[in-house]
């Protein structure tokens, strides 16, 4: 990766985006999940900024908080949106390149390895930066999420894995399922602990937006997806290193 080819996603990560309006439910229920799992005093460290929320969230809830992002622009971007910011510290550098003698209790990567080159080689990287007993929270897009399987079966849709121009243009290499997040998790040496759906899509973000769903049904709609990882919209994973027997 270089920070051209990074600088690209910008437009993408910005309110006048399409599909903003689907992120914007995912990330704010994630950040939700992961504030009510884990307490405020532990040290974290969080790699990519995107579109800025969830890091606003976090930097107001965790005392030790870390992002790292790897476009000057797009924390540019962020602190132009959230000039009041929180968090305290913003390391621009590639992740591949991050270097700390410290270890934390928690390392979150949400939305980021389906960007990367090579994921295992990411989550191998990261695990020497986790304390003993620490945990990951990874989360990936869902190819098999339920809007895309029913986009797919009206003809609507040739592959669900395949990506869109929209992928591409938020810098997106690939989509997983569950089975192939399951496979780069357990190459990297990594055991799963807990694993959850974020956010059931039923239709697609044209058709919700014009049924002017009251907020409850957006919500029951997250909780609904915390037990159908396979349908989900994004997929969320806790895990922690394998102990050697």
């Amino acid at each position: 990766m270089n920070t051209n080819k990074l600088d690209e996603s910008l437009s993408a990560y910005s309110t006048a985006f399409p599909y903003y309006f689907d992120n914007e439910i995912t990330l704010s229920w994630y950040a939700k999940q992961i504030t009510a799992k884990f307490a405020k005093d532990i040290s974290v460290l969080d790699l990519g900024l995107g579109y800025g929320m969830v890091a606003n969230l976090f930097g107001k809830y965790f005392s030790d908080y870390t992002v790292l992002e790897g476009s000057q622009e797009i924390i540019g971007q962020y602190m132009t949106e959230f000039p009041n910011s929180p968090v305290k510290n913003i390391e621009c550098t590639f992740f591949e390149n991050y270097k700390t003698d410290k270890q934390y209790d928690l390392i979150i990567m949400g939305f980021i390895l389906e960007h990367v080159e090579n994921p295992v080689q990411i989550l191998n990287y990261y695990k020497k930066f986790l304390r003993r007993g620490g945990c990951m929270i990874l989360a990936v897009p869902n190819a098999e999420t339920m809007n895309r399987q029913l986009g797919y079966y009206a003809g609507l849709l040739d592959d669900v894995t395949k990506l869109s121009d929209y992928d591409r243009e938020l810098g997106h290499l690939r989509y997983y399922t569950v089975d192939t997040f399951k496979k780069d998790i357990e190459k990297a040496g990594l055991k799963i602990k807990n694993i959850e759906g974020l956010y059931l899509k039923p239709f697609t973000t044209k058709q919700i937006a014009s049924l002017n769903f009251d907020k409850n049904i957006f919500d029951a709609l997250c909780m609904l997806g915390v037990k159908y990882p396979e349908l989900s919209v994004g997929i969320m994973v806790e895990c922690e290193m394998e102990v050697p027997c």
